[in-house]
């Protein structure tokens, strides 16, 4: 995905790019004085789930402050009030789920959005209808190109504008082409979580099948222990991040058991193509799909062969990723290239290093990954951003003190800590600029200058936080 300011340039709006965050900021700040609900109206909304109606109910009704309690009715269902569009393909449930002001489905954002409603779909039968059709959606996309990102909602729709002209190979439906190991990975992590919380089967069928299968040669390809692989990217852009080295292969690397990954979770190019969190989600990815497919369809070979990838690449991963810096001890690099080159930063988009926790790699309290954690969020990461709004991280995505709020609500939600979660809390809570929603990112002394307005991911992840301190710690809410 482009930064904003391309996304700008490319409709003609370069003039608008220098002021984008502080005009639409303000505009929108002007518009919410009384905290009135930013949700459309019951009947604009494009799905609406009884469980998730309830369960905002009963949260919001626990938080005392009341711009938070607004801030969470606004974004909590944001996902099922905008962006949600529900059919049938072939006499089954089909659900194509948009990222909020792009209209394409991106196979993580997509994945990420739904997720803090699975614990309620055992309970909504509506609900499960909606993850049936998501996950054959999935599937399917899958099945068109494995590397791809994005999709479009028809095999005949055009490609997104800015990839109109990318280098690679082409197919129809296929919104943007950036190979990024996560991709793959969350579609496994929603149809697992959707098996665990229902115990439904029925999405589970042999085009699903068919499609996991190509998860797992994919991920093997990419290992590039013989040769480079297929795939290629290359794009004609201004910003560097936009496309890769060496006819679009990336940058070399010394192949050890590890996954390439040419783009990061931002979209954007890797450095170093051996992501190091990418390849801790794979791992985690690989035993659920190992577990769903002993369980479901009594296919041990096919199990068996995913854990072994699980722990070939777990063990690459221990061996190449850790970096030591005199005197201290090993903490996770996060891009590698197997000569011994290694690139220490976070990114705030998950999987990161500070996602770890939230996406099972490891335990909250897990001495590694606290040792890192402590790195990530101190001017030891070059994308980490301290100013009078907050502090967070941002990423090359938007650029230098740019902060974005998934990154605090990450931090929140990887904290056994409730002084430190009460503070991820309030920056959120102030760094809003009136509008009641989450943002991309936001400068770091002028929330008031953000990046996309409408940006579901991120809304409905703060929701997911919400509901999370909810049962955690819910002395925090009602302070």
């Amino acid at each position: 995905m482009p930064t904003r300011r391309e996304l700008l340039k490319w409709m003609g709006l370069a003039g608008a790019a220098s002021a984008l965050g502080a005009g639409t900021g303000v505009a929108l700040a002007a518009a919410a004085p009384r905290l009135t609900s930013k949700r459309p109206p019951p009947s604009g909304r494009k799905f609406v789930s009884q469980a998730v109606e309830r369960q905002l109910a009963a949260v919001r009704a626990s938080i005392a402050d009341p711009k938070l309690a607004w801030m969470f009715e606004n974004c909590y269902p944001n996902t099922l009030d905008t962006t949600v569009q529900i059919g049938t393909l072939d006499g089954k449930p089909d659900t194509f789920v948009i990222t909020g002001d792009i209209d394409a489905m991106w196979l993580r954002d997509s994945s990420a959005q739904v997720h803090p409603y699975l614990p309620l779909a055992s309970r909504d039968a509506a609900l499960r209808q909606l993850y049936r059709g998501l996950i054959r959606r999935q599937a399917r996309c899958i099945r068109i190109d494995p590397y791809a990102n994005a999709f479009m909602p028809g095999p005949h729709d055009s490609p997104l504008s800015w990839s109109v002209h990318d280098v690679t190979d082409k197919y129809p439906g296929v919104g943007e082409r950036k190979w990024e190991v996560d991709s793959l990975c969350y579609p496994v992590r929603l149809a697992h979580g959707y098996w665990q919380a229902t115990g439904d089967t029925e999405p589970f069928d042999d085009d699903w099948r068919q499609a996991m299968h190509l998860v797992l040669s994919t991920f093997v390809e990419q290992q590039r222990k013989h040769d480079r692989g297929p795939y290629h990217f290359q794009r004609v852009s201004e910003v560097p991040t936009e496309t890769q080295f060496l006819a679009g292969y990336g940058n070399p690397t010394r192949p050890n058991g590890m996954i390439h990954s040419m783009f990061r979770p931002s979209d954007d190019a890797c450095l170093y193509p051996l992501l190091v969190p990418s390849n801790l989600f794979a791992t985690v990815s690989l035993r659920q799909l190992a577990q769903m497919s002993r369980a479901i369809h009594h296919d041990n070979d096919f199990a068996a062969r995913c854990e072994a990838l699980a722990t070939e690449v777990e063990q690459a991963t221990q061996r190449d990723g850790l970096m030591r810096e005199a005197g201290s001890e090993a903490h996770w690099a996060y891009e590698i290239d197997g000569y011994g080159n290694q690139l220490f930063m976070d990114d705030a988009n998950v999987p990161s290093l500070l996602g770890l926790p939230y996406l099972g790699c490891c335990q909250r309290s897990d001495p590694l990954y606290q040792r890192t954690r402590a790195r990530v969020w101190s001017t030891r990461n070059p994308y980490f951003f301290q100013g009078r709004a907050a502090e967070g991280v941002g990423g090359p995505h938007e650029g230098l003190r740019m902060i974005w709020p998934m990154s605090i609500m990450m931090r929140a939600l990887t904290s056994e800590e409730p002084a430190e979660i009460a503070q991820c809390l309030a920056w959120l809570r102030d760094t809003d600029a009136g509008t009641g929603f989450m943002h991309e990112a936001f400068d770091q002394d002028d929330p008031t200058h953000f990046t996309r307005p409408w940006f579901a991911w991120a809304n409905t992840l703060f929701g997911e936080l919400i509901v999370d301190i909810h049962q955690r710690h819910p002395a925090l809410l009602k302070a």
